[in-house]
């Protein structure tokens, strides 16, 4: 099979190249997706699991890439719920390969059903966004109706979704980033916007949950904001001091299946909005990972496997 690997930590994107790879085998309860969409994350080439397995063996050649949507080509032993040829989406495991490929072993319990009137596409860009976003504002920061969050980086794939989940449960969003994205986070459903680069955070007044996507100055400005008893949660780093009378939180995702299956049906549904960037075919994966730092479009950069 075709797939994108990497080699050599030192070489950075640099060192993504399209390989032919040998057709994955399944573990007990894992299944053989067949992908058609993938995301990824463009850090991961710096994650420790991307050059190694749980045990801290070298598995170079690594397929990077953790969401994907697609088919299910092939059942593990024992594995129960899902049925070959069934159109689903999730996470692949951090220290196994991942989806950038044609066909990937994965975890049937990190997989969601996913519904034939959604594409691909579109799918490929919920499990790690949705996941994180509502882990983040409901698991652990416990969001409610009346209060007041402010989500950083609100225009990106975890921000676009957390912001669209906080106003359906009532809450007052401040949506933050650049002066560009004012409108679109706007049209999300954010109450007012920050610019980050001009305007003063202190303004913002207090807020009960703080949502950070960026980490640095920014989150440590962004802690001083919250009022007693609320919480800062981070997904870029730990926060080095917690809020007066308040909680920090730094997690990484959990596969959810349940959770994940609710996501799917508020997209279905017209609740839940997935913004897709660029659409990029599987041999411009690198030039994907490389485009980082190109902010002219919103959300995420799926990578379509299957045309």
């Amino acid at each position: 099979m075709k797939a994108f690997t990497v080699r050599d930590r030192d070489a950075g994107v640099g060192g993504l190249t399209m390989t032919d790879m040998p057709y994955p085998s399944t573990a007990e309860n894992d299944v053989i997706v067949r992908v058609h969409a993938a995301g990824f994350t463009p850090g991961e080439l710096a994650w420790p699991a991307t050059w190694t397995d749980r045990a801290g063996h070298d598995r170079t050649p690594s397929i990077p890439g953790h969401e994907l949507s697609g088919t299910v080509a092939e059942l593990g032993y024992g594995t129960t719920g899902l049925t070959v040829g069934q159109r689903v989406c999730g996470l692949t495991d951090w220290a196994r390969n991942g989806s950038l490929a044609e066909f990937t072993a994965v975890e049937a319990r990190n997989l969601a059903p996913l519904a034939a009137d959604i594409d691909h596409t579109v799918a490929a860009g919920l499990p790690i966004s949705g996941l994180t976003a509502w882990q983040a504002l409901f698991d652990h920061a416990h969001l409610t109706t009346g209060q007041t969050v402010l989500i950083h980086g609100a225009a990106g794939g975890v921000g676009s979704i957390a912001v669209q989940l906080a106003r359906e449960v009532g809450a007052r969003v401040i949506g933050a980033g650049r002066a560009a994205d004012r409108e679109f986070v706007l049209g999300l459903g954010a109450e007012t916007f920050v610019d980050l680069a001009a305007d003063d955070l202190a303004g913002v007044g207090e807020v009960d949950v703080v949502l950070d996507v960026i980490g640095g100055e920014v989150l440590e400005k962004s802690t001083g904001l919250v009022r007693s008893g609320g919480t800062v949660v981070s997904i870029a780093q730990p926060p080095a001091v917690p809020p007066k009378d308040g909680r920090a939180v730094f997690f990484v995702v959990e596969p959810d299946r349940a959770r994940l299956a609710d996501l799917v049906s508020r997209v279905r549904a017209g609740r839940l909005k997935v913004i897709v960037g660029a659409v990029r075919p599987l041999a411009e994966t690198a030039a994907a990972f490389g485009r980082r730092g190109d902010r002219r479009t919103h959300g995420k950069t799926i990578i379509q496997v299957v045309d």
